[in-house]
């Protein structure tokens, strides 16, 4: 016997937005954004933490090129992603303008939620983006993964529109999966 599960009130973005929209859901509407390169992404603002200044980061044996090291932050220790690795390009350069972003990821009910670094190349505004304005995901002709995307948002800047991509931060900072290529890296070393 299974029980329904009531999916009205769930918080969603992105290739759901239509079914979102439809279930009258409430979507998000304020994003970071932030560069990688040339390329402009956001993420829903409910994740963001803090975003602080770049600064030396303890590197961990045996991990994954995407993982930089770990921070102190407040006593925490808190892995530091660099995107642009993740997304399969070669590692940030860091410059003036390279913060770490602090994100939280992982369950609604405070179980499973783990704090994760963003090295990102800089760290753009928050915009709002209606939710009339968010399209789906191309399937063909992005350069990352294409369930690393949740979305597509217009951006109106002087009469001139434009889209920043909108990523799936709980994929993109998939623990499970960057546990699997540390796994990969350690068996490989061996």
């Amino acid at each position: 016997m299974s029980a329904a599960i009531d999916t009205s009130n769930v918080v969603t973005y992105g290739s759901n937005a239509i079914v979102a929209l439809q279930s009258g859901a409430a979507l998000p509407s304020q994003f970071l954004t932030f560069m990688l390169g040339e390329d402009q992404f956001a993420v829903g603002i409910l994740h963001i933490k803090e975003i602080i200044e770049y600064g030396s980061l303890a590197t961990v044996p045996m991990m994954p090129d995407c993982v930089r090291g770990v921070i102190n932050l407040r006593g925490a220790v808190v892995p530091v992603m660099d995107l642009s690795a993740r997304f399969g390009r070669a590692q940030s350069v860091i410059g003036k303008r390279s913060c770490i972003v602090i994100v939280e990821t992982g369950g609604e009910d405070g179980e499973g939620k783990q704090v994760l670094g963003m090295l990102v190349d800089a760290v753009n505004a928050v915009v709002e983006i209606a939710a009339s304005d968010i399209e789906p995901a191309p399937s063909f002709g992005t350069r990352i993964r294409p369930d690393f995307i949740a979305g597509m948002g217009k951006l109106t800047d002087k009469n001139r529109g434009r889209f920043v991509i909108l990523l799936d931060i709980e994929r993109v900072l998939s623990s499970e999966e960057i546990v699997e290529m540390a796994r990969g890296t350690a068996a490989a070393v061996a």
